[in-house]
């Protein structure tokens, strides 16, 4: 009965494909982790997206990072998780419903707390279910069953735990300070959530007069509206100019407020005019002068960048209106000096996308140097976390050395309420500054607390302000498994192995979790720190809203397939932490790069329908492992165990795109160009059974170990290739990611033996190259000559000269010693007759030569003469024609002209190629029209040389390169570069038409 044969459709199909793995996987639980499976455990916790977003192509990266570096480990058989969730976004939620608001003329206030906080719920269910099957459809192998999100019950629960703790340990605490406050959103920021822009402003001087009428000082701002706020003028006491002023007050102009010159060596005497203004309400550093010397802090702007009453007649003007209005005023008294234009950086809400304002505000803090501090040890004396690469080590040390007080509270309602209740009946029902309150994981231990404390006729109202979202981030490894709960997930898997991210989430995020890790669980959060690049655009610059660059991964997927896709963006990885260029085109939404990944999933598709239907309907495993006897065979399996070696050290290195790299090199070259071809002559019905057997059993060795090996990254096509291969039921599969990932032999792996195909392969690739520029017909089989002065490489070149007749289509090969001009190839018995006949002549000549001798030897002097000749004739004869192989030859050749022992020489019907040492020389007569190719050769020479011309009178123009875009200038250059070097190419291949 003849078996049947399983095999895969004509075409590779990745949408339904993709589709049908995707849910097979999640429905089956694929991913789903055990605690109680053992085995060493490796988890890494998902970068929550935000809710707001959308797939973007960094989400696409970084997912296919870390799947890849999952995969591998879950195959190399350790216990693996990999936890999914999103994060509630609260300044970016808050931000989108109020423009929402707005646009129904209506704002939070008027539609209450409650019902806001329903509008966020319902925005947060639509939008996390947009972008969590957007991560599907990349194929990420998380455990769905886990998913977290940071308003969770669970969450908001350690939050809660998180915050009282650090309250009642002294680290938490309420108080004014000055905060970068966004107007937009009308919430204080984190230093963190500061964009610096570069803008092109102005610097305004102004004379603020001596109060007792001997003349002025002359300050400089680029904020004239905060004179308004400013309490004193500060100089260096140092500073000769003006060291007899301190103590004296000036008029500040338009309030008439009385302002001290103060003495402080924070100003520098070189900067402007050397005197400062000083706004302790509204500047950091004037915030840290104002302290030291005791100033008042006036504070004249509102949450909504407005002014205040203490701006006297600029009230209620916006801040920038009041800069104008202000600077007229001056002007108008003449108190304005002069206007200069000024280049300089401008903080920037990253949320508000507006210019912060630094306000003196009531909010809560964390004190960050116990936690940064406790933090800087495990660094310095653990090395933990280990960062990838090394480099961002530093960054890291030298933020958390900087690290101030952080700003916790933001005046928002979507997000983790602070836990904090205050007595409003102790400040006739209003939360203010001064307002007692307590600290409580929930309102009934707030109530309980407050009784104590205020009596039964308490009133108690929560903080209305949320806590910071990274301060719940913070908290994602461990409250993800459980924490403060002593769970079994938190026992196994905490702390987690790796953690992916990028290097510009470092301050935001990383250092958050160490802090908070360090202090509530005394370890740090993961392992090692794997720092990825930025994705590129086309023209190599960063994706942005702003710049509208970015580019849709789901379109590329819907395009070429999520394999594709995933492959191609870990291939651009040049080495650990390096940004990747995607290359693009925006009028036809095309990927080149993308377009080859494609390509290459359609070669390993073919290849494996090719190796299934030469399999008799047998799997790998009832095959068998082979015992490879053939040279192709124990090359190919020698290069297997090779790359095996390979990959796993580059990911274990976080080396993914070399591993990406060597894997392609070696599946479409060796594997599908090279061995398969190889062995078609012996998967033939009349081939040798046994070396038939053998070949079978590579086949199936090899392709199925590829798959493994492959899966990690591109992990739907090899799962659907591996299913048919390996036969599984339908109805209770065994599935690819759960396979063990190949474990290599090193007594498999043969340098010298893949040293030594290498040499075949390039000569086979030369000669097939030769025949494309001779334009060769693929059926027509070429006379073959190879040169070399190695015998190695002669000897290599022999034992796989059948591999070269077959793959390179030669008819007559001859393999040759340049330095002898002698044909390894020569007829043995030939060769045995000349050297019969070259002893007879010697032996006649030699007899001529004793009977002339002896006749002259009796004259007498003329006999000893002739002896001394002779003797220096010989010692001439001998040193010209037997010393050398070469000179031998020489001599043999004036007495046996023989055409099979010399060297074919190139005619000027020939085309020749060089490999290494190895020269190629393929006879062209009767094969191909000479001067057919060497007129289509010259034509393109001639179109070549004209574009050369071309470019170089252009790139000599300097109206050109002056006034052109610098990209247009170097695309003219590298333009040129590339038509001289295939100019070169062409001249070359014309001089091989010999």
């Amino acid at each position: 009965m003849t078996a049947t044969i399983p095999n895969l459709p004509s075409l590779y199909d990745p949408f339904s494909t993709e589709a049908k793995w995707q849910k097979f996987w999640e429905d089956n639980q694929v991913y789903k982790a055990d605690p109680n499976k053992g085995g060493e455990p490796y988890c890494i916790v998902i970068p929550p997206p935000n809710v707001t977003g959308s797939l973007h192509m960094g989400h696409a990266f970084e997912s296919a990072l870390i799947d890849t570096l999952v995969r591998y480990h879950r195959m190399q058989g350790r216990n693996t998780l990999w936890l999914p969730g999103t994060d509630h976004a609260s300044i970016a939620v808050h931000s989108m419903l109020e423009k929402q608001l707005k646009k129904e003329g209506k704002t939070r206030y008027e539609l209450g707390r409650e019902k806001f906080l329903e509008r966020a719920w319902q925005w947060k269910a639509e939008s996390e279910g947009t972008i969590l099957n957007q991560l599907r459809r990349l194929g990420v192998s998380v455990d769905w069953s886990r998913e977290r999100f940071t308003l969770d019950e669970g969450l908001s629960k350690a939050v809660v735990e998180a915050f009282t703790r650090l309250y009642e340990e002294g680290l938490i605490y309420r108080g004014e300070y000055l905060v970068n406050w966004c107007p937009a959103s009308q919430s204080a920021v984190s230093d963190v959530e500061v964009e610096n822009q570069e803008v092109n402003g102005n610097l305004w001087h102004f004379r603020y007069p001596l109060t007792d009428g001997s003349g002025f000082v002359e300050v400089a701002t680029t904020r004239p509206e905060t004179m308004l706020g400013d309490t004193a003028v500060a100089v260096n006491p140092n500073d000769d100019r003006y060291k007899h002023l301190i103590g004296k007050t000036l008029t500040l102009p338009i309030l008439q407020r009385e302002i001290p010159i103060i003495g402080d060596e924070f100003v520098d005497p070189t900067f402007g005019t050397g005197c400062v203004k000083v706004t302790p309400a509204h500047d950091p550093n004037d915030f840290d002068m104002g302290k030291r010397h005791n100033l008042p802090l006036i504070n004249i702007m509102n949450k909504d960048g407005t002014l205040n009453a203490n701006a006297g007649e600029f009230q209620g003007q916006d801040r920038f209106v009041a800069r104008k209005n202000v600077v007229s005023r001056l002007e108008a008294d003449g108190f304005l000096v002069k206007i200069e234009d000024y280049k300089h950086t401008v903080p920037y809400s990253d949320r508000g996308k507006v210019p912060i304002e630094p306000l003196l505000s009531t909010q809560w803090f964390v004190k960050i140097r116990p936690l940064a501090d406790n933090t800087l040890e495990f660094l310095d004396q653990q090395t933990s976390p280990e960062f990838v690469p090394q480099r961002w080590t530093k960054v890291y040390r030298d933020w958390l050395v900087k690290l101030k007080d952080w700003c916790i509270s933001r005046q928002l309602w979507w997000g983790h309420q602070i836990p904090a209740w205050y007595a409003i009946s102790e400040t006739d029902g209003q939360i203010t500054d001064n307002t007692p309150f307590v600290v409580a994981k929930s309102e009934t231990e707030a109530w309980e607390k407050a009784k104590l404390q205020f009596g039964e006729n308490v009133k108690l109202e929560q903080d209305p302000d949320v806590l910071d979202t990274w301060f719940s981030s913070g908290l994602w490894p461990f409250s993800t498994l459980g924490w403060p709960e002593q769970t079994q997930d938190l026992a196994t898997y905490y702390p987690t192995t790796t953690l992916v991210t990028g290097f510009d989430i470092i301050f935001f995020w990383v250092a958050r979790m160490t802090m908070m890790a360090g202090h509530f669980t005394q370890q740090m959060p993961f392992q090692t720190v794997y720092i990825h690049g930025l994705v590129l655009d086309e023209k190599g610059q960063k994706m942005s809203k702003t710049k509208g660059n970015g580019i849709d991964p789901l379109l590329l997927i819907d395009k070429y397939g999520t394999d594709a896709l995933r492959y191609t963006l870990i291939r651009e990885v040049a080495g650990a932490g390096q940004d990747i260029r995607l290359e693009y085109d925006r009028k036809k939404d095309e990927s080149a790069s993308v377009e080859a990944s494609r390509n290459f999933a359609n070669k390993l598709w073919n290849a494996a329908r090719f190796v299934m239907m030469n399999l008799d309907g047998q799997t790998p495993q009832q095959l068998g492992n082979p015992v490879a006897t053939e040279l192709s065979d124990r090359w190919i399996i020698s290069r297997y165990h090779q790359v095996i070696k390979q990959t796993t050290n580059y990911i274990d290195n976080y080396g993914l795109g070399e591993a990406a790299k060597g894997l392609y090199e070696f599946i479409w070259g060796d594997f599908c160009d090279q061995y398969i071809e190889l062995v078609k002559s012996r998967l033939q019905a009349d081939a040798d059974p046994v070396s038939r057997r053998v070949a079978q059993q590579t086949l199936g060795y090899i392709l199925e170990g590829i798959l493994k090996l492959l899966h990690p990254l591109m992990p739907h096509i090899t799962e659907e290739i591996w299913q048919t291969l390996t036969q599984q039921p339908a109805d209770s599969p065994q599935t690819l990611p759960l396979q063990i990932y190949p474990q290599v032999d090193a007594n498999l792996i043969d340098p010298a033996l893949e040293e030594q195909f290498e040499l075949l392969i390039a000569t086979i690739r030369t000669i097939r190259n030769l025949r494309a520029e001779a334009d060769i017909k693929p059926g027509v089989k070429v006379t073959a000559n190879l040169q070399t002065e190695s015998e190695k490489e002669r000897e290599i070149l022999t034992a796989g000269q059948s591999y070269i007749k077959d793959l390179a289509k030669v008819e007559i090969l001859t393999i040759t010693d340049k330095q002898e001009n002698q044909t390894v190839t020569a007829k043995k018995p030939q060769r045995g007759l000349k050297i019969i006949g070259l002893i007879l002549v010697a032996i006649v000549f030699a007899r001529l030569g004793l009977a002339a001798g002896n006749a002259i030897d009796d004259i007498p002097i003329v006999g000893t003469f002739f002896e001394l000749v002779g003797f220096g004739y010989t010692a001439w004869f001998v040193s010209q024609n037997l010393l050398t192989a070469q000179a031998r030859l020489r001599l043999w050749g004036r007495f046996f002209p023989q055409k099979e022992l010399e060297q074919p020489q190139e005619s000027e019907n020939a085309i020749a190629g060089v490999i290494g040492t190895i020269q190629v020389l393929i006879p062209l007569s009767g094969v191909v029209d000479i001067e057919a190719v060497r007129a289509k050769l010259e034509k393109s020479l001639s179109k070549v040389e004209a574009e050369v011309q071309s470019l170089s009178t252009r790139l000599n123009n300097p109206s050109f390169v002056d006034r052109a875009r610098a990209d247009v200038v170097q695309g003219a250059r590298d333009a040129l570069a590339e038509a001289q070097k295939q100019a070169e190419i062409l001249r070359d291949r014309l001089k091989g038409l010999m």
